[in-house]
C-alpha cells in the first residue's frame, strides 16, 4: 500500500475513533431508525438506501379575473420509491387555509376567508372518485381503490377551482387586476422515510414541505395580462407582441436594466396580443413548487447577471411592480448584486436556476425562482428584504427543507446570508447595527416563556415567540457562531459538503450535523449539543481578574465568540478574541489569557452581535 493511502488510513481510523469515543446527539426514535435503515449515513451523506417520491406535474389553469376565481386541470404522474405499500393518497391543498373550518395560528379579517377548494373531477388510474373537497382541509386522505406497490406509478387527474382571497398575504388578489397566485393545486403531500405521509396541517404559521418534482404548466390569463411565473417562459412569442418579445429575449443575455414595459405600453394595450385569452406556458424540472403572479397594469424591468463564472450561465432577473411601487425600482439592480454575491461569496454555489422574479404584494415571501415583497417605502430595508427572499433558494429549494417541522433549517441560513452579503452592502458596523435591532434584539429581550427553547423544538410546536426566536436569531447566530469556530475557509468546505450531499433530497438535522462533523474532520457535537438541544442563551460575565488571566463565566451557557477589550494601567488596550472553542472544554467557565504582564485596569466583554442579556456585568475595573 502506497504511503499516501497508509495515510488517509490513518487519518480515517482516527476520525472514526474520536467519533466513537465523542458525545452522542439526541435522536428521536423514527429519525434512528432512518439511519438504522442505511437511508441516511452518520457520514453525512443519503445512505445506501435513500429514497424520495417524486411528481411529474402537467397543469393548465385560467385565471378569471373578474369572477376572482382559479380554475384548473391536472394531472400528475407520482412514483412511488419506497418499500411501502401506499393505501392511501394524501393530498394537500394549502389554499384551504382560508376556509373558515381550519386551524389557523393567527386571526384574520373577515376578507381572508373563502369557500377553498371544489374538485369536479378526480381520477386515479382512470377510476373515478367521489370526493366531496368541501369538507377537506389542508390535507386530506383519499382512500385507493387499489394499493399502490413499492415502486410503482400511477397516474392521478384533477379538476378543481378555487376562489383568491381578498386579503392578500402570501396569495391572493394583491389589487382588483393583480393577483399573486401561489399553492394553487391540490397536490401529494410527501411521503419519507422518517414521518411517512406528511400528515401536519397548515396552519398559516410554518411553512412547507414539497418533494421535488418537475412542472409543466400553463396561465390561461386575459390579453393585457402579463403573466410572471416559476420556470422558464416557453411561448413568449406567442403571447407578447413582437417589440416586447424582443425586448424579454435581450434582458437574458445582457448585464443592462431594461424596461420591458412601462405604465403608457401596459395602459395602451401594446404589450400582449390581443387575444380574448392568452395561454402562457412554463416549465420547471427538479423543484419543489411552482407560483405565478399576473397584471394589467404593473411595470416590467428584467436584466441577466452571470451565476456561474466557469461556464458563463447566466440567469435572468425580473421585476413587476405598480407605479408607485418605488421599492421596486432598484429591484433588478439589488437582485443582479444578490444572485452574484451567492453564487460567488455566500454560500458560494451558483445560483441553481434560470430566472428570479420580484413581485409586489404584501407578503415578504420566497418562492421557487419568485419573491412576493412589499412596498416599504425605505430601500435600505427594501433591498435587505429581497436579499433575504433571494437566500432562500438555497434553504430550502436547493436542499428540500421540511420547513414545516425544522424551521431553523431554512430561515436561520437566509438570515445569516442576509447578514453577510448586508456587509458588503453596507459594510459590517451597519449590517452589525440592523442584525442586532432586527434579528437578536428581539429575541434576547423577548419577555416570554419561551425565549429559550432548544432551537431543536419542532417549529410546529412553537408559538410566533418562540417560533420567531429559534427559526430566525438563535438558528442564525449558531451558524455564525460555526463560522467563527471553523474560520471562513473550513466553515465554506463543510457548508459545500453539506449542500453538495443534500441538494436535491430532504435533509434532517441530523444530516446537517454529520455532513459537518465529516467535512471539518472534527467532531463537533460537544457544539451542535450545546446550540439546538439545550435551553441556553447568551449571557457572558467577567468572574475575576488575576494577573494576566481573565475568568469569565458563561452564565447563558452558548458557545459564543467574544473578544475581551483589556486596557492597562498605562491606558494601553489589547483586544483578545475567543472562538467558541474556548468554551469545549469546559461551557461554564473560560480562562482568557493575555500576553502582557502589565497590571490591568479594566476589562470589556463584548460578544457583538451575540448581544448579551445582562451587559452591566460584562465589565470590571480594578478597584
Amino acid at each position: 500500500m502506497e504511503k499516501k493511502s497508509l495515510q488517509l488510513l490513518f487519518i480515517a481510523f482516527l476520525f472514526v475513533a474520536q467519533n466513537s469515543f465523542a458525545q452522542e446527539l439526541y435522536m428521536p426514535r423514527n429519525i434512528k431508525e432512518s439511519y438504522t435503515n442505511g437511508v441516511r449515513s452518520m457520514d453525512g451523506k443519503p445512505g445506501k438506501n435513500y429514497w424520495q417520491n417524486h411528481g411529474k406535474y402537467d397543469m393548465a389553469l385560467t385565471v378569471d379575473a373578474n369572477t376572482k376565481v382559479v380554475s384548473g386541470t391536472e394531472t400528475i404522474v407520482y412514483e412511488n420509491n419506497s418499500n411501502d405499500t401506499l393505501r392511501n393518497l394524501r393530498i394537500r391543498f394549502v389554499n384551504n387555509i382560508h376556509k373558515k373550518t381550519s386551524p389557523r395560528a393567527v386571526l384574520n379579517s373577515e376578507g381572508f376567508f373563502t369557500e377553498g377548494l371544489t374538485i369536479t373531477n378526480l381520477k386515479i388510474e382512470g377510476e373515478v372518485y367521489k370526493e366531496d373537497a368541501k369538507s377537506w382541509g389542508t390535507v386530506e386522505s383519499v382512500k385507493m381503490n387499489k394499493p399502490m406497490p413499492p415502486h410503482s406509478k400511477i397516474t392521478i387527474d384533477i379538476d378543481w377551482n378555487y376562489p383568491l382571497s381578498e386579503v392578500s398575504g402570501r396569495e391572493g388578489q394583491i389589487d382588483n387586476t393583480t393577483f399573486f397566485v401561489a399553492y394553487s393545486y391540490p397536490r401529494v403531500s410527501v411521503f419519507d422515510d422518517y414521518n411517512k405521509w406528511d400528515n401536519l396541517p397548515h396552519t398559516s404559521g410554518q411553512e412547507f414541505y414539497n418533494d421535488f418534482n418537475d412542472y409543466t404548466y400553463s396561465v390561461k390569463a386575459p390579453k393585457n395580462y402579463v403573466v410572471y411565473g416559476t420556470g422558464d417562459l416557453l411561448n413568449p412569442d406567442e403571447v407578447l407582441q413582437p417589440e416586447f418579445a424582443a425586448r424579454l429575449k435581450k434582458s437574458y443575455v445582457t448585464d443592462e436594466i431594461l424596461h420591458i414595459a412601462n405604465e403608457q405600453e401596459m395602459k395602451n394595450g401594446l404589450v400582449t396580443k390581443q387575444s380574448d385569452w392568452n395561454v402562457w406556458k412554463f416549465e420547471a424540472k427538479n423543484i419543489t413548487d411552482v407560483c405565478f403572479g399576473l397584471s394589467d397594469h404593473y411595470l416590467w424591468d428584467a436584466g441577466s447577471v452571470v451565476v456561474d463564472k466557469k461556464t458563463k450561465r447566466r440567469a435572468s432577473i425580473q421585476a413587476a411592480y405598480d407605479v408607485k411601487g418605488t421599492d421596486f425600482e432598484n429591484s433588478i439592480k439589488y437582485n443582479q448584486y444578490a444572485l452574484d454575491f451567492f453564487s460567488h461569496n455566500w454560500p458560494g454555489v451558483p445560483y441553481p436556476y434560470s430566472k428570479m422574479t420580484a413581485f409586489q404584494g404584501f407578503a415578504d415571501m420566497e418562492y421557487p425562482m419568485m419573491c412576493n415583497d412589499s412596498q416599504m417605502g425605505d430601500p435600505v430595508f427594501a433591498q435587505l428584504v429581497q436579499d433575504h427572499e433571494v437566500a432562500h433558494t438555497y434553504f430550502p429549494f436547493y436542499m428540500g427543507i421540511n420547513e414545516t417541522r425544522y424551521a431553523f433549517m431554512d430561515e436561520g441560513w437566509a438570515t445569516t446570508f442576509e447578514y453577510l452579503i448586508g456587509i458588503a452592502e453596507h459594510g459590517k458596523e451597519a449590517a452589525d447595527k440592523f442584525y442586532k435591532e432586527f434579528r437578536v434584539e428581539q429575541y434576547i429581550n423577548d419577555p416570554s416563556t419561551e425565549e429559550d427553547q432548544p432551537i431543536i423544538t419542532m417549529s410546529s410546536q412553537l408559538s410566533d415567540s418562540g417560533y420567531g426566536n429559534n427559526s430566525y436569531g438563535k438558528a442564525s447566530l449558531s451558524y455564525l457562531a460555526l463560522k467563527d469556530l471553523l474560520g471562513d475557509d473550513l466553515f465554506k468546505k463543510a457548508l459545500h459538503a453539506y449542500m453538495d450531499n443534500w441538494n436535491g433530497k430532504h435533509p434532517v438535522p441530523w444530516d446537517y450535523f454529520n455532513s459537518i462533523n465529516t467535512a471539518s474532520g472534527k467532531n463537533l457535537n460537544w457544539f451542535f449539543d450545546n446550540w439546538f438541544f439545550t435551553n441556553n442563551y447568551l449571557d457572558l460575565s467577567v468572574k475575576k481578574v488575576a494577573k494576566n488571566v481573565i475568568s469569565v463565566a458563561n452564565v447563558g451557557g452558548f458557545a459564543i465568540p467574544f473578544d475581551a477589550i483589556v486596557t492597562y494601567a498605562d491606558n494601553t488596550t489589547e483586544t483578545v478574541h475567543n472562538t467558541p472553542a474556548v468554551w469545549q472544554a469546559n461551557q461554564k467557565l473560560a480562562a482568557v489569557k493575555v500576553k502582557s504582564s502589565k497590571q490591568i485596569k479594566k476589562v470589556v466583554l463584548d460578544g457583538g452581535i451575540f448581544m448579551d442579556a445582562t451587559p452591566a456585568d460584562n465589565t470590571w475595573s480594578a478597584k
